[in-house]
């Protein structure tokens, strides 16, 4: 059953969608959905991966053209479909997760360069691109070097130029893509007070993301699609995260501490005095068979940096490392898996996995030594291995041979950890394992976890959401420039103690 709250007294929606469906190869994307947006106000458009969020916001922003019988209503204007330049013009902008941006070009030159797109050539005016920069960035209560290569800034600053560059476009509605998700606590509060100041303005904000406190924090009213259909629109007034996470999936998660006490296992990792200068110093912890450890911290701690090092692809220049009691030292990643340390990679696009390839080659890609049969490759042997994982971690595919891109995030990052998995590891680093995967997944990926642990392998889990290891590790550590100081013991403390330490 839908549900629809109210319009805020009796407002007239700067964006009211009606009678949405969208078709992609026989099927259905979005079926009959509606949407309303107010001016000025700050929505969420939430949704698992695969829920038609994108579908309906490129369908907003005329890259789709809806099926016949839609209904577009946007500033006092009627339309069947809307075309990019008609969006645009209109005043509709969007910020996609990778920004679109470019790293070579001035901030300037980023931020004022629609102004100079047009039907015939003419010179750029660097004074006017200048002062056009300066005047979408003074908007948002910012001062940047507008001369200086946008490359130059790290990913928050470039978060706010991509907003600035909307501004230029005289934005009334601007759809925010996963702004967040590179971005540390203190970069994130400064962002969501820019949304603030946006909508304050009377720009209007459809926020997209799968950090639900921020949903919460920023957001009046809430529409959640689930398999391309409506669920409801909500004020987000007294909802709790466990709800949104309910009607986004359907399901009811368990969110409850799994923290044990494995005092008594043997100790699988040793780690003493590990430093490399400037990235860490001084790290000492033992990782036992079973447990899970989780390591937190703003980013830039160097959490990433200690998995490298581990993982033989940065060399500490302090320290030692025992495996199974038995000092190490590793030239290379390969010396590593060798001696049965996996990494999963916090960027799987690009480092994790090999998009073009098939799912079976990149599952294997690890472990080839296990399907080579007389010093050749056995597709016999290949195939059942990939049956095997595939089916342990309950990942969903069409076929072997399909791309993995053609798989969700959640289903990516299955292979990716299966991939490690088949190497027969003695203990697996996961690196930020749910980026860019919806909770729906990542509580699937939570449950393997678990179920590794049990089977006794070691796990370190990284990462810069709290709640993340609270919830799935044993012990926490928690980095902060460079160094681990403190420990929390999940079964002993509050999530609210651990966040506490790290965003103080």
């Amino acid at each position: 059953m839908t549900i629809r709250a109210n319009v805020e007294g009796g407002q007239t929606p700067l964006l009211s969608l009606r009678n949405i469906n969208m078709t992609f190869g026989g099927v259905k994307a979005l079926k009959n959905v509606s949407f309303d947006v107010l001016p000025g106000e700050v929505h969420c458009l939430a949704g698992e991966n695969g829920s038609g969020k994108s579908t309906l916001i490129k369908i907003i922003t005329g890259v789709y053209r809806p099926a016949d019988g839609a209904v577009i209503e946007y500033d006092g204007q009627t339309y069947s479909h809307m075309s990019p330049v008609t969006a645009q013009n209109s005043g509709i902008q969007v910020i996609w997760q990778d920004l679109a941006l470019f790293p070579e070009m001035t901030v300037a030159e980023n931020i004022a360069f629609q102004t100079l797109l047009g039907r015939w050539p003419r010179f750029v005016n660097y004074r006017s691109m200048r002062e056009t920069a300066v005047e979408a960035l003074a908007r948002l209560g910012v001062t940047l070097d507008v001369d200086r290569p946008l490359k130059d800034y790290p990913i928050a600053q470039r978060q706010i130029v991509a907003i600035a560059r909307a501004l230029v476009g005289d934005a009334k509605l601007v759809f925010m893509d996963e702004p967040t998700a590179s971005l540390t606590q203190s970069e994130t509060d400064y962002l969501l007070g820019i949304v603030r100041n946006l909508s304050a303005s009377g720009v209007a904000v459809v926020f997209v993301s799968h950090r639900l406190a921020e949903v919460l924090d920023i957001s009046s009213r809430l529409t959640v699609l689930r398999d391309g259909a409506l669920v409801g629109v909500y004020p987000t007034k007294g909802m709790t995260q466990s709800h949104i996470t309910e009607l986004m999936t359907g399901k009811t998660f368990d969110q409850t501490v799994r923290a044990r006490d494995i005092g008594d296992h043997p100790v699988v990792l040793e780690v003493e005095g590990l430093s490399r200068p400037g990235q860490f110093e001084d790290i000492s912890f033992t990782v036992r068979r079973g447990e899970t450890l989780g390591i937190t911290g703003l980013l830039g701690a160097g959490r990433t940096e200690l998995a490298l090092s581990l993982f033989g692809m940065l060399r500490p220049r302090a320290g030692t490392i025992r495996l199974e009691g038995k000092p190490v030292r590793f030239s290379t990643n390969r010396d590593a898996i060798k001696a049965g340390i996996a990494y999963l990679s916090e960027d799987r696009l690009s480092l994790g996995l090999i998009q073009p390839q098939s799912i079976a080659d990149n599952l294997v890609i690890a472990s080839l030594d296990r399907v080579m049969s007389g010093g050749l490759l056995s597709d016999r042997r290949k195939r059942d291995l990939v049956a095997r994982w595939i089916a342990d971690l309950g990942v969903k595919i069409g076929g072997q041979d399909d791309a993995i891109s053609t798989l969700s995030g959640g289903n990516q990052q299955r292979v990716a950890i299966a991939k490690w998995l088949a190497t027969d590891p003695k203990l697996l680093i996961l690196d930020a394992p749910t980026v860019g995967v919806d909770v729906g997944a990542r509580a699937g990926i939570f449950d393997i976890v678990a179920k590794l642990a049990d089977s006794g392998l070691a796990i370190i889990l990284i990462s810069d959401e709290v709640p993340e290891v609270y919830f799935n590790a044993d012990r926490v550590l928690h980095m902060a420039q460079g160094r681990v100081v403190n420990q929390f013991m999940p079964a002993e403390c509050s999530l609210a103690d651990i966040e506490a330490a790290v965003y103080a």
